[in-house]
């Protein structure tokens, strides 16, 4: 995949040429266009040789497979997509993801002559940190230069589509300004925006088990912990973007772990204090701060039992929980129940296997990140979070019996890599696991 250095170059822009990149992004935020023949009145045609220049703001990205990825310059925020799917004379299944490879539609499928329309929410986001009560002025300090280039999309001022799927069938796209409630993640590789295949994050697959009424903003990066989402300014940014009533999802803890070996902390000492701040800052802006436990590596004994790795972090993230009062989700535990039901050779399945390296036994693929995103949103539900009224009707999870890997379908992006997400190099020899 052809790394987007335009994007990159707006997204760590000083003020001077950010002036520049805005006036790029109309006004009005109500953009449509009509792919393939004529264009309906009011939307803009794009052909198959459309492709995105600054001056133009729109099209397809050149370097990526023809009519995979098509961007739209805008502001940053939440905006709703409209897309209506559907082929003349062929039957279409579609699949869409946004910005880094975030499910937004799973193989929607249209007859010959039909035509469907879905609505779906994507959050567009920039660097740069304004000036609020409590938060400094500044930006974001993303790693370089992973986040500049390799995933500078998931920073700059366009929306991108990704359109996949057994024989894709989009005509049109409509995308407005959305005021939503937004549910904003941090956390480490597990939950960030991975940005090629084989790994994905169970954050990339939320977004597909809300309804058009909820932003997914994913803060989340490989090899990070709470302290570095506060030495970063990543929680200083979503605080400048939260509003009251919105979520925040934090998940960490397997590159927290290093902090004991260097001496620099333990779970039941700074981990505990780096997560009270976080408590602290997010409620201060009206929001509500949610505990996530970090799920297990795949390890088992050789009675085929799961063999926990984490240590004392998954219970020092359930006492923050109950001490500062705030909503838990126990993905620790409903990982552990999905890799014994999976058994030994069947949670193989769940993990990377970056060919010809061996299986990553702490990183997931789309299954893997597929149904762990299903797991946190049960957890959701069961915590009664109030976001979690919009999940969509038709879910349904028990982590003691996982959707079968023979029925996932969700087809893989254009885009494969041999690097290994950020973080755990403690934990390396976990991939030769049983």
């Amino acid at each position: 995949m052809t790394p987007r250095f335009h994007g990159a170059l707006c997204a760590i822009a000083g003020a001077a040429l950010l002036a520049g990149c805005a006036s790029q992004a109309t006004a009005d935020t109500a953009r449509r266009f009509a792919f393939g023949g004529s264009a309906p009145a009011g939307y803009t045609p794009v052909g198959a040789s459309t492709t995105y220049e600054p001056g133009r703001g729109y099209g397809f990205e050149p370097g990526t497979p023809q009519g995979s990825y098509f961007s739209v310059d805008l502001p940053e925020g939440n905006y709703r997509v409209t897309v209506t799917l559907g082929d003349e004379r062929q039957p279409g299944v579609t699949t869409i993801k946004s910005e880094l490879r975030r499910l937004m539609l799973e193989n929607v499928q249209t007859a010959p002559g039909q035509t469907v329309q879905r609505s779906f929410i994507v959050n567009v986001r920039t660097p740069q940190i304004p000036a609020a009560a409590g938060v400094a002025a500044g930006e974001v300090k993303l790693n370089v230069p992973r986040e500049t280039v390799t995933e500078a999309w998931a920073w700059d001022r366009r929306l991108t589509l990704e359109f996949s799927g057994a024989r894709p069938a989009v005509r049109s796209i409509e995308i407005a300004k959305a005021e939503v409630p937004t549910l904003f993640l941090l956390g480490d590789s597990t939950v960030s925006d991975q940005p090629g295949e084989p790994y994905n994050s169970w954050g990339q697959m939320l977004p597909r088990f809300f309804k058009p009424t909820v932003a997914v903003a994913n803060y989340a990066q490989s090899g990070e912990t709470y302290r570095d989402s506060l030495a970063k300014r990543r929680i200083d940014k979503i605080l400048t973007r939260m509003k009251p009533g919105d979520t925040l999802l934090m998940q960490y803890g397997h590159n927290d772990q290093k902090q004991i070996a260097a001496g620099k902390g333990g779970p039941f000492t700074t981990y505990k204090a780096e997560i009270g701040t976080h408590v602290e800052m997010v409620r201060a802006r009206g929001g509500l701060p949610v505990i996530v436990s970090s799920m297990e590596r795949r390890r088992f004994d050789d009675a085929g039992k799961v063999v926990l790795t984490l240590g004392d972090y998954a219970e020092a993230a359930r006492q923050s929980a109950r001490e500062l009062g705030v909503p838990f989700i126990d993905l620790h535990a409903m990982s552990q129940t999905m890799y014994a039901a999976l058994g030994v050779e069947g949670s193989k399945a769940a993990f990377a296997l970056p060919a010809p390296k061996p299986l990553d036994n702490t990183h997931h693929n789309n299954y893997g990140s597929y149904v762990l995103a299903k797991a946190v949103v049960l957890g959701m539900r069961e915590a009664r979070l109030p976001v979690a009224a919009q999940v969509v009707d038709d879910f349904a999870f028990d982590p003691a019996r996982p959707d079968p890997v023979a029925g996932f379908a969700v087809p893989p992006s254009p885009g494969r890599t041999q690097e290994r997400p950020l973080g755990d190099e403690a934990n390396r020899d976990l991939r030769a696991a049983k």
